[in-house]
């Protein structure tokens, strides 16, 4: 180890792997991630001992430590090192060419890619004659050189050249390939490049399926001429078989008629870098004026804003400071301050100096680089106490560990500084939390106590954290005024019930043909008490395109194909009178027209809301709305509702009301939340009030090579991202436990269902009160069938759900079936042992064939055909509950 000594320690920073990902429209380029991260580095503060010189280590990232000396300067009071981490990102092109070759039974791929870098194209092919892997190995001759196998499946060819990298792939009728698919790696850091998440698809031949990630090639389209191109059409369109008697030259002739030319595609990629860098904090006492010196110094180019304010004492509320206030200072919506930093000359860095009165208890600030890049200290506000008695629990816990900072992506509508107050939360929760944890609280408070001191818990994180991520739509600067000081109402609003809610999906696909769904409902209503469902979620009620009700017209006309609007009141009364809260299921981010607009394009609505092309967002090609961009993904089949104009919140409003005294919803079922920003969520909601509300968050787990990877943090971080664009007030149904136990249970693999810290690995794992979890739905099961859980093995799935935390959802089709008994017995021992939504869970065992895990230390359950017991000792368990490959026990 080398010693070096650096003051100040500034203009030294290191390049970190780089991250990669698409370019698309509406990509956040950085993230918070819910889960606490362990720290990179260390970095020890104290306050100085006047008497005597003394020396501060720091633990750098790199392979050298580096120590600081403090100087002989009596009047510097704290001295500390924050660690950076700023993003650069290279923004390229991924392109794709597909030429004919020598003649019109060879063809040429050529992939390439603009950016410098190590590449490699993972690739396989997929043959006409094969109907069950989609990726197999080309023949030898048709790899280029310098290719290797990859198992038995792949192709693994670096890209060659300087300034641009390609590979060229030669294509020959004689193969018999029907699709060649695609990945691009970067080597030097293992982050894959895909297109729209899944592989990049260059079919040769017809393809029945239109899936989003074919480029290049329209439907339909087939290079082979000949009997190639007879047997590939036959093969992947068995209705156009040649019927007897019917002529082979006619089929030829058409083949060669759809005879692909070629094509060019290019697609955009963006490479992100982390740089370290610093940032130098020092205080300095002056006597003569009572006045601390605060100076901060940082290597960060460009123009860099400290966004900052004070603690005036221990309650560690952002404050604004007596002025005056440093040059280039304006005040953030009255709370905070904005200093633009003094650039260094020769433009290596920013300082600034501040002048503090003597007595703050702290110094608090986040770094802002640009609209959408802010710093911060691993999710909490830098911090720099100004005297010796107030070193807080934050600040030792830093000195352990590291002051490394982290990204955090914000927007001016989409986001807001929120760490302003919730120090002070975070404060109760520990009170709180130490208040349950003590051994003389757990003798002297009951059961009910500690669990509504858990609820209150949540509560507050859940305020503390939407605080921090909440958004707003616009930032407004203006120059400090002390008499415009005032505090934020902060107002949370709560759509997540009791957290003993027990939910039931009230249909599937097939409901509404029977045109009395709704009575069928009602009849059903006592049966469904009596197994111990507290929630029913009901099919869309309005008049609607598709008779499912998932494309609806007029939305103040509730005659649907499940039945009537007085049918639906009278229904809705009787699960009132049998104590069953009702959810209705809201489809807010489309909505079919009613005419054709001058143009001939469906944006004319009619009934009670007529809107018009203001009404759609601007950049769905398909319907010419005249509204602003989508904030969300487009759905293609409808046009999509510009949620941005202020006239069209103020009907959807009015409607939700509307749909909760006319009818009692107690709360909504939301679809295709992807669709528009959670913040317009957020204000529907409070403005309703639900009981309970839910969003499908829908989106596609991660794969490589077919395979679900054993780790999916992002898939269930953008889940989490929109409950907090909600600000906590709705829950999300947890797809990522979905799939995960759908793998696991599949596969026999159940060691997938315990992430690399021991805890669940979906949604539930990180935010159990807003995660609702399933197994099945009217999408994934039913008729459709998109995502249907392993056959005969569901009762392992509600042997999960039912015990663990979390909102469990019970599927209609599951419940009036042969399943009927289990699943009663379930949710009676769920109600027993008051398991709800905030439960813990200790996973005991998770392995190849078996999962365990005890809950509340109430109950214990195991999955899979593995062997497990509950731990003995004290502790007596007895045989609750057995089924297929799973048993839960009870304490006795």
């Amino acid at each position: 180890m080398s010693t070096v000594t650096i003051e100040p320690l500034v203009g030294h920073y290191l390049r970190r792997s780089p991250k990669l990902y698409p370019n698309q429209k509406k990509t956040s380029h950085f993230s918070l991630n819910y889960s606490r991260r362990p720290l990179s580095g260390t970095a020890t503060l104290r306050f100085c001992d006047y008497r005597r010189r003394r020396t501060v280590p720091i633990r750098a990232s790199s392979t050298d430590a580096v120590v600081i000396e403090t100087s002989e300067q009596s009047d510097v009071v704290f001295k500390e090192t924050f660690s950076l981490k700023r993003p650069e990102r290279a923004e390229g092109k991924i392109s794709i060419r597909l030429d004919k070759g020598k003649d019109e039974e060879n063809w040429n791929l050529t992939v390439g890619c603009s950016l410098p870098g190590k590449w490699i194209l993972h690739w396989g092919v997929h043959y006409t004659d094969d109907t069950g892997s989609e990726w197999d190995q080309p023949p030898p001759e048709m790899r280029p050189s310098g290719s290797i196998a990859i198992k038995d499946y792949a192709i693994e060819t670096p890209l060659q050249g300087d300034t641009f990298q390609e590979v060229k792939i030669d294509i020959s009728s004689k193969w018999s390939i029907a699709a060649i698919n695609f990945v691009l790696k970067d080597e030097e850091t293992g982050v894959w490049y895909q297109h729209r998440g899944r592989d990049f698809k260059i079919p040769l031949v017809d393809c029945l399926d239109d899936d989003a990630n074919i480029v290049g090639v329209k439907k339909e389209s087939n290079i082979w001429s000949g009997s190639l191109g007879k047997l590939s059409n036959i093969l992947l369109n068995p209705e156009a078989s040649p019927s007897k008697g019917e002529s082979s030259s006619n089929e030829g002739s058409s083949a060669k008629n759809r005879r692909l030319e070629g094509f060019y595609e290019e697609h955009a990629i963006v490479k992100e870098t982390l740089v370290d860098n610093i940032v130098n904090v020092s205080v300095k006492q002056c006597p003569e004026t009572a006045k601390n010196i605060l100076c901060v110094d940082t290597d960060l180019p460009g123009n860099v804003i400290l966004h900052w304010g004070i603690y005036k004492g221990d309650a560690k509320i952002w404050e604004l400071p007596a002025m005056p206030y440093p040059a280039e200072t304006v005040v953030f919506k009255n709370k905070a301050l904005r200093t633009l930093l003094q650039r260094k000359e020769g433009g290596n860095g920013s300082s600034g100096l501040f002048t503090l009165d003597v007595g703050l208890a702290g110094f608090v600030f986040v770094v802002k680089l640009d609209e959408n890049t802010w710093l911060n200290c691993k999710g909490d506000d830098f911090y720099v106490p100004l005297s010796s008695g107030t070193l807080h629990l934050e600040e030792s816990k830093q000195s352990e560990e590291s002051n490394s900072s982290q990204i955090v992506n914000r927007t001016p509508e989409e986001s807001q500084i929120g760490s302003v107050y919730t120090d002070e939360i975070i404060k109760e929760i520990r009170s709180l939390v130490s208040d349950i944890s003590s051994e003389k609280s757990r003798k002297t408070k009951n059961r009910e106590t500690q669990e509504t001191i858990l609820q209150e818990i949540e509560k507050l994180a859940a305020e503390a954290y939407g605080i921090f991520r909440s958004s707003i739509p616009t930032i407004l600067e203006t120059v400090v005024s002390e008499s415009e000081l005032v505090q934020p109402d902060v107002k949370v609003t709560s759509g997540t019930g009791t957290g003993f809610e027990i939910l039931c999906q009230g249909f599937n696909w097939e409901s509404h043909k029977s045109g009395r769904w709704y009575k069928e409902l009602h009849d059903k209503a006592a049966e469904l008490s009596s197994l111990g469902f507290s929630v029913i979620w009901l099919p869309p009620p309005t008049d609607s395109v598709s008779p499912e009700g998932y494309m609806p017209r007029d939305l103040y006309n509730l005659n649907s194909r499940y039945g009537s609007f007085d049918e639906l009141k009278v229904t809705v009364k009787k699960f009132h009178e049998v104590g069953i809260k009702v959810l209705g299921d809201v489809v807010l981010n489309h909505r079919c027209a009613s005419e054709r607009n001058q143009n001939g394009i469906w944006n004319i609505f009619g009934g009670r809301l007529n809107w018009d092309e203001r009404a759609v967002v601007a950049d769905d090609p398909h319907f010419q709305g005249r509204g602003n961009k989508s904030s969300g993904d487009n759905f293609h089949a409808a046009p999509n509702i510009d949620h941005s104009q202020e006239f069209v919140r103020k009907d959807i409003r009015e409607w939700l009301l509307w749909l909760r005294e006319e009818i009692g919803y107690d709360g909504w079922r939301l679809d295709f939340v992807r669709g528009f920003w959670g913040g317009y969520v957020k204000d529907y909601l409070e403005a309703t009030e639900p009981y309970f509300a839910v969003g499908e968050f829908w989106d596609s787990l991660v794969y490589t090579y077919g395979e679900m990877d054993h780790n999916q943090d992002a898939h269930r971080q953008r889940i989490i991202d929109w409950i907090n664009a909600t600000n906590g007030t709705a829950g999300a149904f947890d797809v990522t436990t979905k799939g995960i136990l759908h793998s696991a249970i599949e596969r026999c693999e159940y060691w997938r269902l315990s992430d690399q810290k021991g805890k669940p690995p979906g949604v539930v794992g990180w935010w159990p009160s807003r995660a609702v979890t399933f197994i099945e739905n009217h999408d994934t099961g039913s008729t459709q069938g998109h995502w249907r859980f392993p056959g005969g093995k569901e009762m392992q799935g509600y042997a999960y759900i039912l015990t663990h935390p979390g909102t469990p959802s019970v599927f209609f089709d599951h419940i009036f079936s042969g399943y009927r008994s289990e699943i009663g017995n379930l949710i009676s021992l769920r109600k027993r042992n008051k398991i709800n939504c905030r439960s813990l869970v200790d996973i005991t065992k998770a392995e190849r064939d078996v999962y365990a895990a005890v809950i509340d230390d109430k109950l214990a359950v195991k999955i899979g055909p593995g062997h497990y017991e509950p731990p003995s000792g004290h502790q007596r368990w007895k045989m609750a509950a057995e089924g297929n490959n799973y048993k839960v026990w009870e304490l006795s």
